[in-house]
């Protein structure tokens, strides 16, 4: 079982940048990939990043490359998205997702999931 809770979103201007922090419980956090979706009001979850185990391999929506970085630190069961030169059309509820084995990119695929964070881009 793992329970996970992710932090940082906010209000942020057309162009700034938000790390989001998504803390796991449990001692074997490191045996798990971790991922990243967002969901928009009215839309359905998308997949937005997810990293390996090991933090050797990372995956990202082929929309957000360059703009947002996945990482871990499995010493403090922490997840990472840092994101920059956010749009409007970023904004939505920010999920992390955790998964034994491989990483998910379906939601469907996931084991575990936080509550979301909200993150707000302005014009």
């Amino acid at each position: 079982q793992v329970q996970l809770e992710e932090s940082g979103g906010g209000l942020v201007q057309t162009g700034g940048s938000l790390r989001l922090s998504c803390a796991a419980s449990g001692r074997t956090f490191s045996s798990y990939a971790m991922g990243w979706f967002r969901q928009a009001p009215g839309k359905e979850r998308e997949f937005v990043a997810a990293i390996s185990w090991s933090g050797m391999n990372t995956y990202y929506a082929d929309s957000l490359k360059g703009r947002f970085t996945i990482s871990r630190d499995n010493a403090k069961n922490t997840v990472y998205l840092q994101m920059s030169d956010l749009k409007p059309e970023d904004t939505a509820v920010y999920f992390c997702a955790a998964n034994r084995g491989v990483p998910c990119s379906l939601a469907a695929e996931c084991d575990y999931w936080g509550q979301g964070t909200q993150v707000s881009v302005s014009s």
